[in-house]
C-alpha cells in the first residue's frame, strides 16, 4: 500500500460508477425494474496536498471512465491526520445505505512512510450515506488498537457476510507475530461501521507482508468457488473459498500476464453489470506512477484466464487513479451523481451520425465511430479565451492538456495555445440554439459570425449553413 461516456452517460449526466457488488460493496441487490447499468469508483489520486482524499469516476461500461467534480475532491478527510488513502464503497443487502471505509494516512503531511508503517494510525475513516450524495461527517473507527503491537491499519474492505448477517470488514496492520513483524489481513464483524467484534487474525503469510486484499463472490454453480480474493503478497495473489471465513485454496497469480508485486499493487476486482462470469480487475501501477491498469476474465476460476486490456480499448480518465473500489449503480444512481458532481469531461455527439463524436486523431479534426484512445473524443468546455464569457465556448483537449480545437483556412484542428489573440479568435465559438433542432446545439464561429462549426465527410471545419443538410452537420449533442 505505499502508493497505494456511448453518450459517455445515458445523457449528460451518464458518467459514473461501479464496483464488484460484492466485492467489497457486500450483497446488492437491484430491482428488475433498474438494474444496475453503471459504476462508480471511488479512489484517491496519490501523495499531492489534494491526492489523499475521495476521489469518484463514472463508468457506463466499465472500460471508459469519467472522472467527477471536475477532476477535484469529492469528500475530505476531516480527522485522524486528515488524509485518506485505499478507499473502499460497501452497499447495504437491501441498498438502503452505503458506506466508504478508508486507509487514515496522508503521506503528503511529511510524516513519511518509516513512521506510516511502525507508528502509523490505528484508525480507519469511514462515511455514511443513503443515496451516494449525501455524506455524513467522517469518523474515525478504531480497528487496531486491539491487536498486540498494532502498529497502523491500512486498505480496509468490507464485504456483506450472510452467514453471520454482518459485514466482515478487513484490512492490514503491521505487529509483531511470532518474533517476526510484517503486515498481515486481520478481519472484525460489524453491522454498523461505528463498533467492531474484537479482531481476528485473518491472512497470516509467515515473514511474507500482505497488504491491499480484497473479495468478490460469484454464482458458483457452474463450478468453482463462491467467493475470489486477490491479495498484494510479493505477487498478485488469487485464491477461492466457498465461504468468508471458512478455508481459501490457491488458484494462481498474475506471472503469467507479466505483473508481480514489484509493478502492481491493490487490487480491484469487481463483477460486470449483466453477467455472473465476467470479472474485472485493476491493478495499482505504483513502480512507475501510471495509475491503474484494467485486466478482464471471463472464466475467474483460473489466474491463466485473466487478460490485459489492449491499449485504446479503455481509458481511466484525466486523473490518476490509485488503490481503490468499484461498485455497481442503478441509472438513477449515476444520474444523481453526475448532478451533484459533474464531469469536467464531455463529448460532442454529431446530431445526424448518433453512433460518431468529434474528436483529434493527429491533431486534425472529425467525427468517428468507436474512438479509440477514448479520450481522443473528450474535452473540456472552457469560456472562449477571446472574450471569456459564459456564452462562448472553446474545446480543451482531455488528453492534450493546453491543446484546443481551432479553424485554420476553415479547416479545425488541434493545436497548442500559444497565447496569441489569433489563436484565441479562431478556438472560440458562440454556443447557440441547434440550427436543426433548438434542443441540440450549434456553435457559431467567433471570428468568423457567418460561418460555424460542422462537419463535412467526416472532417470539421467552419462554413456557411443554407441547406436542410448543412444544418444537420452543423448540430450536435453535447453529454
Amino acid at each position: 500500500m505505499r502508493s497505494t461516456l456511448r453518450r459517455v452517460l445515458a445523457s449528460a449526466l451518464a458518467f459514473v460508477i461501479a464496483l464488484t457488488g460484492l466485492t467489497v460493496a457486500g450483497a446488492q441487490s437491484a430491482s428488475a425494474a433498474d438494474p444496475y447499468s453503471a459504476y462508480l469508483l471511488v479512489h484517491f489520486t496519490g501523495e499531492s496536498s489534494q491526492g489523499e482524499q475521495i476521489y469518484l469516476s463514472a463508468s457506463t461500461d466499465g472500460k471508459y471512465w469519467n472522472d467527477l467534480n471536475n477532476g477535484q475532491p469529492a469528500l475530505l478527510s476531516t480527522v485522524g491526520t486528515k488524509g485518506v488513502r485505499d478507499p473502499s464503497i460497501v452497499r447495504s443487502p437491501d441498498g438502503s445505505k452505503f458506506w466508504i471505509v478508508a486507509t487514515d494516512l496522508r503521506i503528503a503531511s511529511g510524516s513519511g512512510w518509516g513512521n506510516a508503517i511502525d507508528n502509523g494510525s490505528r484508525n480507519i475513516v469511514v462515511w455514511e450515506s443513503t443515496d451516494l450524495v449525501n455524506w455524513s461527517a467522517p469518523w474515525l473507527l478504531n480497528v487496531a488498537g486491539a491487536i498486540p503491537d498494532g502498529r497502523n491499519a491500512w486498505a480496509p474492505e468490507a464485504i456483506w457476510n450472510p452467514a453471520t448477517n454482518s459485514y466482515f470488514l478487513y484490512w492490514a496492520t503491521n505487529s509483531s507475530r511470532n518474533g517476526v513483524v510484517t503486515h498481515r489481513i486481520w478481519g472484525a464483524n460489524t453491522n454498523d461501521f461505528r463498533s467492531i467484534s474484537t479482531p481476528q487474525l485473518y491472512i497470516d503469510r509467515g515473514s511474507q507482508s500482505i497488504i491491499d486484499t480484497q473479495i468478490v463472490e460469484r454464482d458458483n454453480s457452474t463450478g468453482g468457488f463462491r467467493y475470489y480474493r486477490a491479495s498484494g503478497d510479493g505477487q498478485i495473489t488469487i485464491e477461492g473459498s466457498n465461504s468468508i471465513l471458512g478455508s481459501w485454496t490457491y488458484v494462481g497469480d498474475l506471472r503469467g500476464q507479466g505483473l508481480t508485486g514489484s509493478d502492481v499493487e491493490g487490487p480491484i476486482l469487481f463483477r460486470y453489470n449483466g453477467t455472473t462470469q465476467t470479472f474485472g480487475m485493476f491493478v495499482d501501477q505504483y513502480a512507475t506512477g501510471r495509475g491503474y491498469l484494467p485486466l478482464v476474465t471471463t472464466d475467474i476460476t483460473s489466474a491463466a484466464n485473466w487478460k490485459i486490456r489492449p491499449q485504446g480499448t479503455y481509458s481511466m480518465g484525466a486523473t490518476t487513479k490509485r488503490h481503490g473500489s468499484v461498485l455497481q449503480i442503478t441509472s438513477a444512481e449515476l444520474e444523481r451523481l453526475s448532478a451533484k458532481w459533474p464531469s469536467a469531461a464531455k463529448r460532442i455527439q454529431s446530431y445526424n451520425f448518433e453512433d460518431r463524436f468529434v474528436r483529434h486523431t493527429n491533431f486534425t479534426a472529425r467525427i468517428d465511430q468507436g474512438v479509440a484512445p477514448y479520450a481522443d473524443s473528450q474535452w473540456v468546455l472552457r469560456s472562449g479565451l477571446a472574450d471569456g464569457s459564459s456564452g462562448t465556448v472553446s474545446f480543451e483537449s482531455v488528453n492534450y492538456p493546453g491543446y484546443f480545437l481551432r479553424h485554420y483556412g476553415f479547416e479545425v484542428r488541434l493545436e497548442k495555445n500559444d497565447g496569441s489573440a489569433a489563436f484565441a479568435g479562431d478556438a472560440t465559438f458562440r454556443r447557440v440554439a441547434g440550427l436543426k433542432d433548438s434542443t441540440a446545439t450549434s456553435f457559431q464561429s467567433f471570428n468568423f459570425p457567418d460561418r460555424y462549426l460542422r462537419h463535412s465527410a467526416f472532417a470539421l471545419r467552419i462554413d456557411p449553413i443554407s441547406t436542410d443538410t448543412d444544418r444537420q452537420d452543423a448540430t450536435f449533442r453535447v453529454g
